[in-house]
């Protein structure tokens, strides 16, 4: 799973979760009271990519399901998140990692996911027999 363009997923997913752990430690730390539900959603957005990227970097077919799962958790995360913040901007006061698709991030958080459960396709179906 960690060859070829697993590789750049695990680099991308290290990234986002260096990004999104920092970000979401700060705001929790110094602005927890002006945008809760916003900066809780960036911590877990950072836990998702954590685990995603442990995943990924373990490899075995354990952790490629495990892998798996939390694209698919991450990609409806995203897509609830982006529907949320769009359908009502007042609940979220300030942007998480998720809000409006990623569009903050130039829609990677929505893009990732995706790209990621069909690598985890490809990876079990090119597995040697």
């Amino acid at each position: 799973m960690g060859t070829g363009p697993g590789k750049l997923l695990v680099t991308l997913y290290g990234i986002f979760t260096v990004g999104a752990a920092s970000r979401s430690i700060v705001q929790l730390s110094t602005r927890f009271h002006e945008a809760p539900l916003a900066y809780v959603l960036s911590a877990v957005a950072a836990l998702v990519y954590a685990f995603i990227t442990v995943s990924l970097v373990r490899g075995g077919e354990r952790a490629r399901k495990a892998a798996l799962v939390c694209c698919c958790v991450e990609l409806l995360g995203v897509l609830a998140v982006g529907t949320w913040t769009l359908a009502e901007p007042s609940a979220f006061p300030d942007a998480t990692v998720w809000s409006d698709y990623g569009m903050g991030y130039l829609f990677i958080p929505v893009i990732l996911p995706v790209t990621g459960l069909l690598w985890l396709r490809r990876a079990r179906t090119a597995r040697p027999a």
